[in-house]
């Protein structure tokens, strides 16, 4: 069975780009929460800052959300190429 390459890259980004907005949400009303792991992401993506408000929040969580729909979109591929489609099966669309 071959992936979707379109729905697993926004499956993904989705739970990437959510999952940082939700860890930066929490880290401005409590600053202890996430902080190793937003620090992480500041040193990955230019221009954010865990600490700088809401417009850094934005931006983190749009890095997120492309980072995350990239690296699924390259799973799906790999995967894709390492499985032999069916005989018979329709191709699916990228």
């Amino acid at each position: 069975m071959r992936l979707s390459l379109r729905a697993l890259g926004i499956a993904s980004g989705l739970l990437w780009g959510g999952g940082t907005l939700v860890c930066a949400i929490a880290h401005a009303f409590w600053p202890p929460y996430g902080a190793a792991f937003l620090a992480l992401l500041a040193s990955i993506y230019p221009g954010y800052h865990p600490d700088a408000g809401l417009g850094s929040i934005l931006v983190g969580t749009v890095y997120a959300l492309v980072d995350g729909a990239l690296a699924g979109v390259a799973f799906g591929f790999l995967y894709n190429c390492s499985v032999p489609p069916k005989p018979g099966a329709p191709e699916l669309p990228a």
